[in-house]
């Protein structure tokens, strides 16, 4: 994806993901399993394995519906990642032993008193080793810094789009009037809005204001969806915006305008003009407008160099993608 940096371009290249070991991922939930209720709460380990599938598969070891299966958010397939499920099993206990799926291990299950509902994780904690690395390492350790301080521009990355761009393919078959199942178009829903987003966050990138706030603003509580317009004479919003209290935001787009200020409505109705024929079609679905941090924060950002090798640790908020840090600093081969 050829999407502008926030400052120099990266000091190193390297490989990401060369063993499912050198990306981790623990979820971050709000709350855990209450010991009651007609839910099985599983921890689950996977490798290689997508979340929606691995769904099905405990759906169909419980007999029971997809339905009754819950989770907080798809994780990424290349990597080990840990996350919770819930199972609804009223009236029931399920010996949970004779579950064997390859590339899944089952850590813990509770009783649980309710379904885990899509979008409500916290965030995400990440262990990352980059090999092969090259560059100017000094230059890296800077950048790396950098980030720890300002933070990255947040990107919607390669995964949202599926290969070779084919979810944004689906989104404009799906504008033509081709049927998709459900879970088609709703990745191809979100790769649409996803791909008006990064026009838009590009723009605010070359222009140096993608972590200020700016008239006519529509600012983004720090871990939070709530949005508001924010006055253009309110200079503590610079500081609060400084300390990351609040983000600028860019457009989830929907069916109704929102109250920017003219002059970034007319950013945003620029940058993003190339992909009018989305925005139509997003219009048409009726999706409800939202926002989105321009940035994101890393919290307690951690590296360390050995033997060829970059060592990241961090945790990100929901809904933001690791890769959209490490791109900042290392070119990574996939």
């Amino acid at each position: 994806m050829n999407l502008p940096f926030a400052g120099e371009p990266p000091a190193l290249s390297g490989v990401l993901k060369s063993t499912p070991e050198d990306f981790v991922v623990d979820e971050i939930l709000p709350y855990g399993p209450d010991g009651r209720g007609e839910h099985d709460w599983l921890i689950v380990e996977k490798r290689g394995v997508n979340t929606a599938w691995l769904a099905g598969q405990l759906a169909r070891f419980a007999g029971v519906r997809e339905v009754a299966v819950g989770y907080a958010g798809s994780k990424d397939r290349q990597g080990v990642t840990r996350q919770a499920f819930t199972v609804q099993l009223p009236g029931r206990k399920l010996d949970w032993s004779g579950l064997h799926i390859d590339g899944v291990r089952l850590l813990d299950v509770q009783r649980h008193s309710r379904k885990i509902q899509r979008g409500s994780n916290d965030g995400n904690r990440f262990a990352i080793v980059l090999r092969e690395i090259e560059g100017d390492v000094d230059s890296a350790q800077e950048q790396l810094s950098m980030l720890a301080l300002r933070g990255a521009p947040n990107y919607f990355t390669e995964q949202r789009f599926g290969i070779d761009g084919a979810n944004l393919a689906r989104a404009r078959a799906l504008f033509a009037g081709r049927r998709l199942d459900r879970n088609q178009r709703s990745f191809a829903l979100s790769a649409a809005r996803s791909a008006i987003f990064n026009a838009v966050l590009a723009a605010r990138v070359v222009d140096g204001t993608w972590d200020q706030i700016v008239p006519g603003e529509l600012a983004m509580l720090d871990k939070s969806r709530a949005w508001f317009k924010t006055d253009i004479d309110d200079v503590a919003l610079a500081d609060r915006c400084a300390r990351g209290e609040i983000h600028p935001t860019g457009p989830l787009w929907g069916d109704k305008p929102v109250p920017l200020g003219e002059k970034l409505a007319q950013l945003e109705d620029e940058s993003s003009r190339e992909l009018d024929d989305l925005k139509r079609g997003l219009e048409k679905e009726r999706l409800d407008t939202a926002r989105r941090a321009l940035r994101v924060l890393a919290c307690d950002l951690k590296w360390s160099f050995d033997a060829g090798a970059l060592h990241l640790s961090f945790a990100l908020p929901a809904g933001a993608y690791a890769t959209a840090l490490i791109r900042q600093v290392c070119r990574a081969e996939l």
